[in-house]
């Protein structure tokens, strides 16, 4: 069942936004359901289930598999028996090397009154992270699940209200702008905006200059030099580029995320807005700044959030950031077909 949006007790804003803020999810979200094999029994006795997990549980443990619950019901009114218990992995072991339960329990290992004989089935290798994982991996076998109500109200449609959604166009629009006044420049037609959405304020606006001074000043790394540049810091003078701004930290009154120094560090808690998927090396300087959350437009060929990798969500990096993608995305696409000035 998908989540319900709560209603509010104050009339929102009709929701007049053509397009949808899509969850740009992890691969492990994105991921079909692997299966593995286990042996199972039914249980003949329901009265024998509590014993029979508790011995079984000690002999073979699901140590590495805690989303697996060990027993199902038997839902057919036809069936014989009213539950059916996991015994163990069959590892590589296939039907035609099915083993009876003496085998499975030598040495009087477990008292086998209550359970019938063992069969081979098929059962989720992975926790589920998504509802949509979770339907499909239940259908095999009962496991946990541990839902992001985030992700689910995302999917959804349900995360954001219609007043959100119309100021998140309003940022993006500022970057579509900034993209096309760079591109007037002879720049690459990308833009970016930095939000801090604890207060609404707009920090910095920059459009690519890797034309400019130097080709490592893609859109989004421009923004992030023009916040440290609001904080005092910065490392390149855009004074050739009029639509590259940012707003001076005593204006900001950004008070939620601090270092030592009395400083935020670069874009903790911030949000950014880019006309298109970042490259690899954005998208790793966006982990690098703290960001909080990435909105994207459009995809690229060379897009490390969804197109080639899922930077934002690697197990081994010591910072995440939320992505959505798909706000005015037909025009940001569009902006691929401006003609750059040389």
């Amino acid at each position: 069942m998908e989540p319900h949006c709560k209603r509010r007790k104050t009339e929102e804003p009709k929701d007049a936004c053509p397009w949808q803020v899509v969850p740009v999810l992890s691969e492990r979200e994105l991921q079909s359901v692997t299966l593995m094999p286990v042996y199972a029994a039914p249980v003949l006795d329901k009265k024998q289930a509590s014993r029979l997990v508790k011995e079984v549980s000690a002999l073979y443990p699901l140590g590495d598999y805690p989303h697996l619950k060990r027993v199902r019901s038997c839902g057919s009114v036809n069936s014989s028996h009213p539950l059916e218990i996991i015994l163990c992995l069959a590892g590589g072991k296939d039907k035609q090397s099915l083993q009876t339960a003496l085998e499975l329990f030598p040495d009087h290992q477990l008292d086998l009154s209550g359970l019938g004989e063992p069969f081979l089935t098929q059962v989720p290798v992975n926790p589920p992270l998504t509802r949509l994982q979770y339907e499909e991996a239940a259908s095999h076998w009962p496991v946990t699940f541990h839902e992001n109500k985030r992700i689910s109200q995302a999917l959804s449609g349900c995360l954001f209200t219609a007043a959100e959604k119309t100021s998140m166009q309003s940022h993006m629009e500022l970057a579509i702008q900034a993209a096309q006044n760079g591109a007037r420049q002879g720049m690459k037609p990308v833009g970016a905006v930095v939000v801090d959405p604890t207060t609404g304020r707009v920090l910095a606006v920059g459009h690519d200059c890797r034309n400019g001074v130097n080709p490592l000043l893609h859109a989004a790394m421009v923004c992030i030099d023009l916040v440290a540049c609001g904080q005092g810091g910065g490392a390149y003078d855009y004074q050739d580029y009029p639509s590259c701004t940012f707003l001076p930290l005593a204006d900001s009154s950004n008070q939620t995320s601090s270092c030592a120094d009395g400083l935020p560090y670069i874009c903790t808690g911030y949000d950014m807005y880019l006309t298109r998927e970042p490259c690899t090396m954005c998208a790793m300087a966006l982990v690098h700044s703290r960001i909080e959350r990435v909105f994207y437009g459009a995809p690229s060929p060379h897009g490390a959030l969804a197109t080639n990798y899922h930077i934002h969500s690697c197990k081994d990096l010591n910072h995440h950031y939320v992505v959505y993608r798909g706000i005015l995305e037909d025009q940001c696409r569009n902006l691929s077909q401006i003609s750059v000035l040389k």
